[in-house]
């Protein structure tokens, strides 16, 4: 939607919406069953509320475009996520409270598992502990470049930040992480000449960070992806005319969320404490950004039953979130992550709003089959938060 219109149909209201991303959260079927990991699940809370809801399948980006988390999330926040396209370096920094100053670029890193031969054997490293993460960070401080001043800061398990700060440093710079097992990394590259300056740096950081972790199994190697320059992104409490909260355990979704002009709201528990704060914070904030994490987790781990576990244990706190009381409840995933693959997908990902103001779409489940049968239909993503606003009466009429 054309930024300036909703700002022109935005209107005051005192009412509330709630948007719960279960990352990751749709899939595929397994073949024992032929049933996906949602229609196995015990949901019934889901369910029942899918019958009284307007469901449909979102596309985070594109038919056949398989989405990252950022630009999953950004859809849904009403971002084209092909104009808005944020490195996911600048995320995880952002969600740290790292201050990125202008000459700065920066990564996500992942701590890597390497074989004799030097190829991945785990991308995640087990997803090591964020204690231990900690520990080999202060090894990959110890690394000095000449040409830019080398900043690294533990994010949470595997996860790190790497940012490169010095003139004339672009960001134009390719991933090191093949994305599979049994390969090796890949040297960076960079589209430009400023680019080519920094992956010259990347590359030579990366071969020394290997020596410097080379005992240290599982973590001996890393990877790197999403170097980015801080942006400037137009403000959603601008566009939409809410004040809005965000309520995320992982960093990078706290960073993105911040990037968009939300309150990061500490809650460093799960979904039982982010509806706790949800709650004492309700006067304060028009609209909820609430991320569940343990879905995505499961199924890029190719868990199936972990998975269904992660849906069945988001399941109990649905109760929860209707008591809140909100005009307006969506419930929605950033992209789908099926065990099957392991990996995001390009599947249309399930998608329920609950209002007063909805006509019921005739499901009888939520899952992938009985939403692609839902009132909305296949949809694109950027189209939910408008969705949002009229059900929570905050759009004038268009037009005459």
């Amino acid at each position: 939607m054309d930024f300036e219109l909703a700002k022109r149909l935005s209107q005051p209201n005192t009412t509330k919406i709630i948007l719960c991303v279960m990352d990751g959260l749709g899939g595929l079927p397994r073949e024992a069953t032929w049933r996906s990991e949602m229609e196995q699940a015990d949901i019934p809370n889901l369910d029942r509320l899918a019958k009284h809801a307007e469901v449909g399948l979102t596309v985070p980006v594109g038919p056949g475009i398989t989405p990252g988390s950022g630009p999953g999330h950004l859809a849904l926040f009403g971002y084209d996520p092909y104009v808005y396209d944020i490195g996911r370096g600048v995320l995880e920094a952002v969600g740290i409270d790292f201050e990125l100053g202008p000459d700065d670029v920066a990564a996500r890193g992942n701590f890597c598992t390497l074989a004799d031969d030097g190829t991945i054997s785990d991308r995640r490293a087990g997803r090591v502990a964020t204690d231990i993460s900690a520990k080999l960070v202060e090894r990959l401080r110890e690394i000095k470049l000449d040409g830019a001043e080398v900043l690294v800061e533990p994010v949470r398990e595997h996860r790190f930040v790497l940012v490169l700060r010095g003139p004339g440093l672009g960001d134009a710079v390719s991933t090191t992480d093949p994305q599979r097992v049994g390969l090796t990394p890949i040297p960076a590259a960079g589209a430009d000449v400023a680019s080519q300056k920094t992956a010259a740096l990347v590359n030579e950081f990366v071969a020394k960070a290997h020596a410097v972790l080379a005992n240290a199994a599982p973590a001996n190697g890393l990877v790197l992806r999403g170097f980015a320059k801080y942006p400037q992104l137009p403000q959603f409490p601008e566009i939409w005319g809410l004040r809005a909260a965000a309520l995320a355990v992982y960093p990078m979704y706290r960073g993105l969320a911040k990037l968009a002009g939300m309150k990061a709201l500490a809650c460093p528990g799960g979904m039982e404490e982010q509806i706790r704060v949800v709650r004492e914070k309700w006067d304060e904030f028009d609209y909820f950004f609430v991320h569940y994490k343990k879905t995505d987790a499961a199924g890029e781990d190719g868990d199936f039953e972990r998975k269904c576990h992660a849906l069945a244990e988001f399941d109990q706190y649905v109760p929860a979130l209707l008591d809140l009381g909100a005009d307006v409840l969506m419930i929605a995933g950033d992209h789908s992550t099926p065990a099957l693959m392991a990996a995001h997908s390009w599947h249309p990902v399930p998608f329920l709003l609950h209002s007063r103001y909805c006509r019921e779409g005739g499901a009888e489940h939520f899952n992938e089959q009985e939403c692609l049968k839902g009132s909305l239909g296949r949809f694109p993503a950027v189209d939910v938060m408008p969705l949002a606003m009229a059900h929570a009466m905050r759009f004038e009429k268009y037009g005459a």
